[in-house]
């Protein structure tokens, strides 16, 4: 599911989408929210001809979407679009309910640095979907080979969804490994056997590398290691905290999200 509102950054994910489609042999479904006031401000549509502005917008997106669809290497990907009015949040959210999504892939400017209680249209839906959701920042292109790397402090448990999902994109892409990337915060040094037990078994045949490194701010050193290590999709895993944790705490998930030059697919507990 790839959400869109025909900006540059819209149209990077969406061409990062097709990249994966094409790979998985998945379908894509592009969406647009039309807000519930849009086309009848400032006079100019009527409530009498508002639906021909709704058939106007599918008629745009549907036109957009087939741009991406005729380039080279995506002929074979099925490619549908929706439009749908309501707020982006509500239109993705009630089609995540109602429909099998694997992947929900939206673009964002990235390194801009935003904070606040509600953040970019991105930021929203990590926080209101537990659906596996891959963040493109402008300029981030897609790899057939992509370099991964999770970053974990193995105190979560990924869902089973987004272990298989994961599991897939590895086998598709024929990625060599797996970068397990842990940030040890302090002076004390030591390594955890059993969670890289626990990944091991949670991703099978695939090659691991475990990668600790000594740093005060986990920020920086994830930000860092990515960077060095030619990373193109970072894995980070989200803690569902209440509304009270989410408004005084800036998690590490949204702020990498605000920095990160690279794709970030954003799993689960």
């Amino acid at each position: 599911l790839v959400a869109t509102d025909f900006s540059n950054c819209a149209g990077n994910a969406m061409d990062y989408a097709m990249g994966i489609a094409q790979l998985m042999s998945a379908q894509v479904v592009v969406i647009h929210a039309i807000g519930s006031t849009e086309g009848i401000n400032n006079n100019t549509y009527s409530a009498l001809y508002i639906e021909d502005y709704y058939k106007n917008k599918r008629q745009a997106l549907a036109e957009w979407a087939a741009t991406y669809s005729v380039k080279k290497g995506f002929g074979t990907v099925s490619v549908t679009t929706l439009c749908d009015i309501g707020t982006v949040k509500s239109v993705i959210c009630n089609y995540l309910e109602a429909n099998p999504v694997e992947l929900l892939v939206m673009g964002t400017m990235g390194s801009t640095g935003i904070a606040g209680i509600f953040g970019t249209n991105a930021h929203t839906m990590v926080e209101n979907t537990k659906t596996p959701t891959l963040i493109i920042p402008l300029g981030s292109k897609f790899s057939m080979k992509p370099v991964i790397t999770l970053a974990t402090d193995f105190t979560t448990h990924l869902s089973e969804k987004d272990v298989n999902g994961l599991n897939e994109l590895i086998a598709a892409s024929g990625a060599s490994g797996l970068n397990v990337l842990t940030i040890l915060e302090g002076p004390e040094w030591k390594k955890n056997p059993s969670g890289e037990e626990a990944f091991v078994k949670l991703i099978p045949g695939v090659p691991i590398d475990f990668k600790y490194i000594n740093e005060d701010n986990t920020i920086e050193g994830i930000l860092a290691f990515i960077q060095a290590n030619s990373t193109d999709i970072l894995c980070l895993v989200k803690h569902h905290h209440n509304i009270i944790y989410r408004i005084f705490n800036r998690s590490t998930v949204n702020q990498v999200m605000n920095r990160s030059i690279k794709a970030v697919l954003v799993l689960h507990e």
